[in-house]
C-alpha cells in the first residue's frame, strides 16, 4: 500500500499513477471521488458557493454510486457517477471552489473512507488524497507528502484548465488553491497533515521524472522493485 498525500495541484495524481503504472498496481484518486460528491451537491442544488445544505448533501448520498473505469485511451481509469463519466466535470473550477467544504462534511468523509478501505483490503495500492497515510491506510508501507510552492502550483493548475478551454484568470486559481490551503489545513475531521512516518517530497522544480527517480529509489530500498 502506498499512500500519497498533499497539497491541491501538486501533480498527486499524475505522480500516483506513474507510481501504479511502474508496480503494476491498482490506482485511486480519492480526491476525483470527493469532488464527485461536490458535482453531485452542485447539481441537485444542495451545494453552491455560497454554503452548503448539510441535510441535503447528507441525504443525497445514498443515491451516488461512485465507481472507476479504465480508459485506454488515457491509459488511466476514469470516473463515473451512477454510470455517467464525470472526469471533466469534476476539474472545473467551481468544483474546485466548494469541494473543501464538502469535504469536511463528516457523513461525506465517512461515506468515502469505508469505500476506501474496501477498495484498498487486497493491497497492490496507489491511493491520493488529503488523509490517506493518517486516516485511510494509517499502515501504508509507504507514506509520502507531497508539497510545491503555491505559486508553481496556481500555474500548474491555470495551464491545465487553459488547455480544457475554461476561461479564468490566475488570479482565481491563486486565490482557490490558497483558500484550498486554509480549508484543508483547518477542517475539524481529518485536516491534512503529515503522517509522523512520511517522507517529503517538494516537487516546486522537479520534472515528473525527476519524482520517479526520487521514489523508485526508495522502493528499491524497500525491496519492492529492482
Amino acid at each position: 500500500m502506498i499512500a500519497v498525500d498533499g497539497f491541491s495541484s501538486c501533480g498527486k495524481s499524475t505522480f500516483a499513477k506513474e507510481i501504479a503504472a511502474r508496480l503494476g498496481y491498482i490506482f485511486i484518486d480519492t480526491g476525483a471521488m470527493y469532488r464527485a460528491v461536490t458535482l453531485c451537491g452542485l447539481r441537485a442544488g444542495v451545494v453552491s458557493a455560497r454554503g452548503i445544505d448539510r441535510e441535503g448533501l447528507v441525504a443525497l448520498l445514498d443515491r451516488i454510486d461512485i465507481s472507476f473505469r479504465f480508459n485506454s485511451e488515457r491509459g488511466a481509469s476514469d470516473i463515473y457517477v451512477n454510470g455517467e463519466c464525470v472526469e471533466r466535470e469534476i476539474r472545473s473550477i467551481e468544483v474546485s471552489g466548494c469541494v473543501s467544504a464538502v469535504s469536511s462534511v463528516a457523513e461525506v468523509r465517512s461515506r468515502l473512507v469505508a469505500l476506501q478501505q474496501q477498495m484498498g483490503k487486497n493491497k497492490g495500492i496507489v491511493m491520493d488524497g488529503r488523509d490517506i497515510g493518517t486516516v485511510v491506510f494509517p499502515d501504508a508501507e509507504l507514506k509520502i507528502f507531497m508539497t510545491a510552492d503555491p505559486m508553481v502550483r496556481a500555474r500548474r493548475r491555470y495551464d491545465e484548465l487553459r488547455a480544457k478551454g475554461e476561461e479564468i484568470s490566475m488570479e482565481e486559481v491563486e486565490e482557490n488553491i490558497r483558500s484550498r490551503d486554509i480549508a484543508d489545513q483547518t477542517r475539524a475531521i481529518s485536516p491534512l497533515r503529515k503522517a509522523e512516518d512520511a517522507v517529503v517530497l517538494d516537487n516546486s522544480r522537479m520534472t515528473v521524472a525527476d519524482q520517479m527517480e526520487w521514489v523508485l529509489e526508495r522502493l528499491r530500498k524497500m525491496g519492492v522493485c529492482e
